[in-house]
């Protein structure tokens, strides 16, 4: 499947948002990027220098569903850069049922806020830890979604 870019400021998921054209998506600032990877890990890359809301965030959650395909995977969160994510998204981000395991990857201090301000409100039955380097993350990614 290829990566969704969705729209940031969009308050529905367009009807060809989940569109799985092979063709390049390219990162633009001001969108959520969403992809399968190849591990079978789900990637959702917040857009940095904005503030993500809840209509990017149930965009975003929506097109994780639909690669989830009824199966719980793991997730890939990246927060770096990220000025605020506002309560309603950080809600939609931690209450997603098809998420085996969520790390979140950040670079600065502030990443590390932001993350830790979207872990409060995560579900005790979906492990979720803050990494900084994305191959820790992804090792401890696989692990934790070979045991669920």
């Amino acid at each position: 499947m290829s990566a969704q870019t969705l729209p940031a400021r969009d308050s529905t998921l367009p009807d060809d948002a989940l569109n799985t054209s092979t063709e390049p998506v390219f990162d633009v600032p001001e969108q959520i990027t969403v992809d399968l990877s190849e591990d079978g890990i789900v990637e959702v890359i917040l857009p940095p220098n904005t503030v993500v809301r809840s209509p990017e965030a149930q965009a975003a959650a929506a097109a994780v569903r639909a690669f989830a395909d009824g199966r719980r995977l793991p997730l890939l969160l990246t927060v770096t850069g990220v000025l605020s994510v506002t309560n309603d998204a950080r809600l939609t981000y931690t209450n997603s049922v098809v998420v085996s395991a969520c790390a979140l990857l950040g670079e600065s201090p502030v990443d590390r806020v932001i993350a830790h301000y979207l872990l409060r409100s995560r579900s005790d039955s979906v492990p979720a830890r803050f990494f900084t380097s994305e191959a820790e993350a992804r090792d401890w990614l696989r692990e934790h979604h070979r045991g669920s």
